[in-house]
């Protein structure tokens, strides 16, 4: 009886899964299995906020496959030491897994492809997390790109919805004693921390498809506008859905432009294609990645390799991060990001802005917190924001422009309802100072808000001395 393993990693659905569509096919018997080996992805493991959505993840796509007639095994690494032992426990002919894209996975994933089929084992991997692989899109020199616009005129003439697979009804997997219990695998806070999250999330294929439910009903068609305004549900949310690979790329385009045609008619493409672009900022982070794999700490313009950084300042880095710095739009971020596990897109060009260019500390700081407190931290788009803030990626904001996060936020928060949310204190502040409290000593001796640790007009100046110095240097 012909029996395959299939290898779940950051695919957590069973609809549109391409590793699960193939094993299903070819073989009598598939165990799902996931192997939890977080010392691979060194030094991007998994951050906390990360594995508490990956816990609830895992629980959801194990009640699916029940659903179906199959549990999910769940193993330690190492990897190949956990597939193999499977394989023998089985007598599994094939291992069947989707695409990382990551530097250190697809080395890990190279070393096992190659162990396996030299044991005579087929392994076979699939394009599951993306609309385009990495290395499809090219200039006409045959060269990566480097800008955006290029390259997704490109990908968008050969974006082509199809039909996303369904879910298998039924799956048939070869009897295995029990595997370890999902909490062995120690994935949740020791200490509780994780009510926001709970409150604000549901993991899982159900909850993603809930989510582009929503998304496509309510806030589709005003995506466009509503999409910067951080006080409103303008945003589709699915970025850590689409991280797991609770929902996949395929999927979203494909029930976008459904919903779209059935609201919109002839103007469907116009309504989905602002949403769509920015599918296509992510293919365009993992194509850079991909091409640039130093890119996670190295900055991708080499001049910044001469930038005159502030000096690590631990005590300013820790306002920054717990949501201190006296700028309501910057702290109401952090919190947001603190207590959810997530920040409006908007918001974190805001909040990066003046990290890395009123306070000029290093863009690898602020890239390290989001990775261990985004629940959709995600090693592509998080190097490529980062940098794109800082002035030092491909395609990055430039060297001039600094947010100024008092005009950001009257004109995306224009009724001080973000900023009133996750700034209690100043919940009662009148409008005119709300995003300016330091103009009134007296109101932040009442609700007890920190004055601002800089002054924005002359530290972006001093932001843009230092540009002007690494320029010279030139």
């Amino acid at each position: 009886m012909s029996v395959a393993i299939v290898w779940f990693r950051r695919d957590l659905r069973l609809a549109d899964n391409p590793a699960l569509t193939a094993a299903q096919a070819a073989h009598e018997r598939v165990l799902p299995v996931y192997v939890h080996a977080p010392d691979e992805e060194a030094p991007w493991a998994p951050g906390g906020a990360s594995r508490w959505w990956l816990h609830h993840s895992l629980a959801a796509l194990d009640a699916d496959l029940r659903r179906c007639g199959a549990t999910l095994h769940i193993a330690r690494g190492p990897s190949l030491r956990a597939l193999d032992d499977l394989i023998a426990k089985t007598g599994a002919g094939a291992v069947y897994w989707n695409r990382l894209y990551e530097p250190a996975a697809m080395a890990r994933d190279r070393a096992i492809k190659d162990a396996l089929r030299a044991r005579g084992i087929a392994a076979h991997s699939s394009n599951a997390a993306l609309l385009f692989e990495p290395w499809q899109l090219q200039t006409g020199q045959g060269d990566p790109y480097r800008v955006f616009t290029p390259f997704w005129r490109k990908a968008r003439t050969r974006l082509q919805p199809q039909a996303p697979t369904a879910a298998p009804a039924r799956i048939a997997s070869p009897p295995l004693s029990a595997s370890l219990p999902l909490t062995a695998l120690g994935l949740l806070p020791r200490t509780v921390w994780d009510a926001g999250l709970a409150a604000a999330w549901t993991p899982g294929a159900a909850g993603a498809q809930a989510r582009l439910d929503l998304f496509g009903e309510a806030a589709l068609g005003g995506y466009k506008v509503q999409r910067d305004f951080p006080d409103r549900v303008g945003t589709s949310r699915l970025s850590p859905h689409l991280h797991f690979g609770e929902v996949s790329p395929r999927q979203v385009v494909w029930q976008l432009g459904k919903l779209a045609r059935a609201d919109h008619g002839a103007a469907a493409s116009e309504v989905a294609e602002p949403y769509i672009r920015e599918l296509g900022w992510r293919e365009f982070a993992h194509h850079l990645l991909y091409h640039f794999p130093q890119a996670p700490t190295a900055n991708l313009n080499l001049r910044f390799d001469r930038f005159p950084w502030a000096p690590d300042d631990t005590e300013a880095l820790a306002r920054w991060q717990r949501g201190r710095t006296g700028i309501p739009i910057v702290d109401a971020g952090m919190r947001e990001l603190w207590r959810s596990g997530w920040m409006h897109s908007r918001v974190r060009m805001i909040v990066a802005s003046f990290l890395t260019k009123n306070l000029r500390l290093h863009w690898r700081h602020g890239a390290r917190w989001f990775w261990d407190t985004l629940v959709d931290a995600d090693l592509a788009n998080n190097i490529q924001g980062w940098q794109w803030s800082a002035g030092s990626g491909a395609d990055a904001a430039p060297y001039f422009r600094i947010f100024n996060p008092v005009t950001q936020a009257q004109r995306f928060d224009p009724a001080g309802r973000y900023v009133r949310r996750w700034l209690p204190e100043l919940a009662a502040a009148p409008d005119a100072l709300l995003q300016q409290p330091w103009q009134d000593p007296a109101l932040l001796r009442r609700c007890g808000y920190p004055a601002p640790m800089v002054d924005l007009r002359s530290s972006r100046e001093a932001a843009l001395a230092a540009y002007r110095q690494m320029r010279a240097g030139a």
